[in-house]
């Protein structure tokens, strides 16, 4: 059984998109897709390559019983492109920059994370990183809400039933 892959993507893969991972990761497991759906995220810019998680993103989604400790900001790559079957952007300037990168043929893959979401307010999800802990927290009611809708998505194209 082949797997469905999908990477989420934002500036520097700091707070949204390893918070998005862990989220989907943990939502999989609860929908009984951990052998089927694979996750991972990445930065658009090298600004923090192997850094941890910020820690008030950590902090809160620990709260929430997702644990981030073991991510670390990873920039994207060229064959990312090929390797997801799925590529999210947390923001605008996320999907620019994806679709300046990325090949013709692969340009089906790329969404906004948020189209996903049951009530798209926005097209992006705001980035916490300055923020006050009531950002944290919107952002991952954000999140945990769109990874429901990823979710569904994806069990409609793998063909699962629960």
């Amino acid at each position: 059984m082949s797997t469905y892959s999908i990477l989420l993507v934002c500036t520097d893969n700091l707070c949204r998109s390893p918070t998005a991972e862990e989220v989907l990761r943990q939502k999989a497991i609860q929908h009984g897709l951990t052998d089927q759906v694979t996750v991972a995220s990445a930065a658009t810019h090298d600004f923090n390559t192997g850094e941890s998680v910020d820690f008030h993103a950590q902090k809160h989604a620990m709260r929430r019983g997702y644990d981030l400790s073991s991510l670390r900001a990873r920039l994207l790559h060229a064959d990312d492109f090929e390797r997801f079957d799925l590529i999210l952007a947390m923001e605008e300037s996320n999907l620019l920059l994806l679709r300046l990168s990325c090949p013709q043929k692969y340009h089906d893959k790329l969404h906004y994370f948020t189209q996903y979401c049951s009530d798209p307010a926005s097209q992006d999800v705001p980035d916490p990183f300055y923020g006050q802990p009531q950002d944290f927290e919107h952002v991952l009611d954000v999140i945990e809400d769109g990874c429901e809708g990823v979710l569904m998505a994806v069990k409609e194209e793998i063909g699962h039933d629960d």
